[in-house]
């Protein structure tokens, strides 16, 4: 059984569907891309699956639960992250500190120092852990945030273009930690447009665009897909 699952998700802001009866998985063991032109409603999928956004219909299953009506928080505790599109550290605070703040939150806040220590050094942050999160670079700052989703120790982890801002050297590195996490057993969902990373490391990859998922299958089989191609480039 999937650890994640959206059925029939609909929404609509005013008299715009955002979402029209989208329906994806994400299994425990696998990255699943999910990826589309801008405006195709994939940040707004995400905030439905975290519990920010209710939709209009549909639901959302965490683990075999139906979720639908949970907030953030409860389906947090029930072992789901995420990182946003925009950055959403706290600036002021340094890296450590806006891992700490995660960290107490989480199944293992008892020992949230040695699990805040232990992200660090996974990640090559042990160095600018005192470092203010307002004075790292983007690609830096992406890092951080996909840090503190892992203070958590999730099951069930959503990243929204977390590659943004990394040169190559960092975005190869990152193909390799998020292949590790699904190695051991971490659901891994992530919305990217660097097709690169995508299809590399991702074993399932569903297409949307204006709201619909136009597409799903393998990266290799979504590679050369007529359907994909004309959303992103507006052919026929």
């Amino acid at each position: 059984m999937p650890l994640l699952r959206a059925e029939e998700v609909s929404v609509s802001f005013g008299g715009r569907r955002a979402l029209d009866t989208v329906s994806l998985a994400a299994e425990a063991g696998r990255v699943t891309g999910l990826i589309g032109p801008n405006g195709a409603g994939k940040s707004t999928l995400f905030d439905v699956v975290s519990g920010l956004r209710r939709p209009r219909t549909g639901r959302v299953l965490l683990d075999g639960h139906d979720v639908t009506r949970e907030g953030p928080a409860r389906r947090a505790r029930r072992g789901l992250s995420r990182t946003f599109q925009h950055l959403e550290l706290f600036g002021r605070l340094t890296v450590r500190d806006n891992l700490l703040v995660a960290a107490e939150l989480g199944p293992g806040r008892r020992h949230s120092a040695a699990t805040t220590d232990r992200t660090l050094a996974r990640l090559d942050l042990t160095d600018l852990a005192d470092a203010p999160a307002d004075t790292l670079p983007t690609g830096a700052a992406r890092l951080v945030e996909v840090a503190r989703a892992l203070v958590l120790e999730p099951r069930v982890l959503l990243l929204d273009e977390p590659a943004a801002g990394q040169d190559a050297e960092e975005t190869a590195r990152f193909a390799g930690l998020l292949r590790s996490l699904a190695d051991e057993g971490t659901a891994v969902l992530l919305v990217e447009h660097d097709m690169s990373l995508v299809m590399t490391v991702c074993d399932q990859v569903h297409v949307l665009a204006l709201g619909t998922v136009v597409a799903s299958g393998p990266p290799e089989l979504i590679r050369h897909d007529e359907t994909v191609l004309a959303a992103y480039l507006g052919e026929e």
